[in-house]
């Protein structure tokens, strides 16, 4: 079965980046969210396996973010994909539930490795 993919980032060509390296792998893409709220809104509605996120989108910030995807849906693995690469994000991020943190840019390899490994996790 192919493994349901969200991607939540307010930057219309990062989705389209990281959509076209997940489906030429064989990820399903089933949903787009360019905010906080949406990201949370299509998790609860979609029930994706994964979603990559951004920490910094218009209304919410990534760690309330997480927190709110995860209290409603607890098994949804989350990696985040950002620019913050500040240790103080990572750790807050890692800390909040999110498996994995990629800084931005990123390359193709340490995409497919975070979401492989996000999603072999229990």
């Amino acid at each position: 079965m192919n493994k349901r993919i969200l991607i939540a980032d307010d930057y219309k060509h990062i989705r389209a980046m990281l959509k076209d390296i997940l489906t030429e792998n064989g990820y399903e893409v089933v949903g787009e969210a360019a905010n906080g709220l949406m990201a949370l809104t299509k998790c609860i509605e979609l029930k994706p396996d994964l979603v990559t996120m951004d920490i910094t989108m218009p209304g919410t910030n990534g760690i309330e973010t997480i927190k709110a995807v995860l209290a409603n849906s607890p098994n949804i693995k989350i990696i985040i994909v950002s620019a913050m690469i500040m240790q103080e994000y990572v750790l807050e991020v890692l800390q909040a539930g999110a498996k994995d943190f990629i800084g931005k840019p990123f390359t193709e390899e340490r995409l497919l490795q975070a979401v492989e490994s996000a999603l072999s996790t229990g």
